[in-house]
């Protein structure tokens, strides 16, 4: 039995840990590791290194707070949701709003990325797919073809997007492995390392920029597949922390790995002749290196693989927005057509539709991956922090709801987690953070015209409980321009102590977000749903056939 109600029970528990995994990695690894390695390294040099590192702590510590949410509420379309169970409908529209911009941008981010692979084949039409900085009217006809790929192999059925995420997910593991393998052992220049400025040439503040806007955080947003998926998982409790902290961890190897082998396999030459790190153009970088050092093999396969990996993960966004797109619906923020579930195939088509009309909006908006990663960036690190905020709070007012997974030491975790996404958003420098933050008020008319007509004893606790978050959006805007210049600000903050403010501003949000959480009509229709549902389950989780381990419980 599901644990949705209504059009929600027609989802399908078919997901184990294997295939919710595969939903993880596949969503990390798309377009990021195509152009991540030389975007990190244009911004941070061989620092590009500890940018991934930083980048998978950051975005483990905060996946471990959502894993605890996940499997709590096992829910399609999980991540919007979290919000509006712990503090009402202003925070959780806010937050899922964040949300579904970060994730559906992904959708024609991964499109524009096969198109401009494309562009670096040597025929003419392909070159004039790409000008350079975005892609030209016949580019975007492309990309549009594929956005509607993307959509078509997730209107069937689950069960069809599951298999053929798996045998997807597999290619797209093997081919970043095997680049990594043949360019290392094509060429290996360790003198790229000391030379070109050295290994942090442009300082250490860029090496954190990268972090934000060089598609790292782009790339390790992919652990959140798994929770929006949460609503066709066998076992929720076991196999969402395992998906969501497996596809983390391999990803990073992956991702460091194929960081090493660009840094050592670009030529000499080519940084002595632009000038250093920052000032690399190659179109295609992977492939483009693989022909400089006679792999013609491999270029080949990576221009394959242009389209397998984004397509794999634009299939996989495709599935989890439409999902998210329910949610949002289940919190009364759109219409009920929204939250219909074809009883047949399982899948959420209303929903599925809505996402493809506003994929082709932002593909003629921003036509370029870079420009596409930026805001996704800084958008999903807004949705961030209702993870680290919601889990405590949920302790503090729901405290007898039932938590498969339980971490001892969350209530370290939690606001740590609050810190490292809130130096990220500063780390994507001004006026960049100005401009997500004002995408994320664009928004607020859609909660308005559904919250604005209650009448004001209803909608005040929903007001008190969300003005931590409307807060918070606002400090964190004037503190980016105000802060260093070397994150775009105005440099009235000393370098390291805007480091120390921006962490000071973090805890005292978290812990006004978690002392403004209530019980809101949200939260107990929810809590008696889970209870009916263990209730007829008989108080147990339902298996998979497998004894796995558990997390650490309490």
């Amino acid at each position: 039995m599901s644990t949705e109600q209504g059009s929600n029970s027609n989802y399908r528990r078919t997901l184990g840990t294997t295939a919710l995994t595969a939903v993880g990695l596949g969503s990390i690894i798309g377009s990021g590791w195509l152009f991540g390695a030389e975007r990190a390294a244009a911004l941070a040099g061989p620092a590009a290194i500890l940018a991934w590192v930083i980048g998978a702590v950051v975005a483990l510590t905060i996946a471990l707070t959502y894993t605890e949410l996940g499997s709590m509420f096992p829910k399609a379309g999980g991540m919007v949701r979290y919000g509006q169970f712990s503090h009402g409908s202003l925070a959780g529209y806010m937050a899922a709003w964040a949300n579904w911009i970060a994730i559906v941008s992904v959708i024609p981010g991964e499109a524009t990325a096969s198109i401009q692979y494309m562009s670096s084949w040597d025929f003419s039409w392909a070159e004039n797919l790409y000008d350079g900085k975005e892609l030209t009217g016949t580019g975007l006809a492309l990309a549009s073809i594929l956005v509607v790929f993307y959509f078509f192999l997730n209107w069937f059925a689950i069960t069809l997007f599951a298999k053929t995420n798996n045998a997807i997910t597999v290619f797209k593991v093997v081919v970043p492995v095997l680049t990594a393998g043949a360019l290392m052992f094509a060429h290996f220049d360790t003198s790229n390392i000391t030379d070109h400025g050295g290994f942090a040439p442009n300082g250490w503040s860029a090496v954190f920029s990268a972090v934000a806007v060089a598609g790292i955080v782009w790339a390790f947003n992919g652990f959140q597949s798994p929770l929006n998926m949460a609503a066709e998982a066998r076992n929720p409790g076991k196999s969402l922390p395992k998906a969501v902290i497996g596809s983390i961890l391999i990803a990073l190897v992956i991702y460091i790995a194929l960081q090493v082998a660009f840094l050592m396999a670009v030529p000499a030459q080519d940084l002595t002749a632009s000038g250093g790190w920052n000032a690399l153009g190659y179109k295609s970088p992977l492939a483009d290196l693989s022909i400089a050092w006679g792999l013609n093999w491999l270029a080949l396969l990576l221009y394959a693989d242009a389209f397998v990996s984004p397509s794999g993960t634009g299939m996989i966004y495709a599935a989890t927005t439409s999902r998210m797109i329910h949610g949002v619906q289940e919190n009364g923020h759109l219409p009920k057509v929204f939250g219909k579930v074809d009883p047949k195939t399982g899948v959420p088509k209303p929903a599925l539709l809505l996402n493809l009309v506003i994929s082709f909006i932002f593909l003629a908006v921003f036509r370029g991956w870079g420009s596409i990663a930026e805001i996704v960036g800084v958008a999903t690190v807004i949705s961030y922090i209702t993870g680290p905020v919601a889990v405590m709070s949920l302790r503090r007012i729901a405290p007898g709801m039932k938590r498969p997974v339980r971490l001892k030491a969350m209530p370290v975790i939690a606001p740590i987690a609050m810190i490292f996404g809130s130096l990220v958003m500063y780390w994507a420098r001004w006026p960049l953070t100005g401009k997500v933050i004002f995408i994320m008020a664009i928004g607020l008319p859609i909660w308005a015209w559904y919250e604005l007509r209650k009448p004001w004893a209803e909608l005040k606790p929903h007001l008190m409980a969300g003005a931590w978050m409307v807060a918070y959006l606002l400090v964190m805007a004037f503190v980016s321009w105000a802060g260093g210049e070397e994150f775009g600000g105005k440099g009235y903050l000393a370098p390291g102590w805007d480091i120390v403010v921006v962490a000071l501003i973090a805890v005292a949000f978290y812990f006004w977000g978690v002392k403004s959480a209530w019980r809101n009509p949200t939260l107990v229709q929810v809590e008696k749903e889970m209870t009916e549902l263990a209730e007829s389950e008989g108080g147990a989780d339902e298996s998979d056939g497998r004894s796995e381990p558990s997390l650490a419980k309490s």
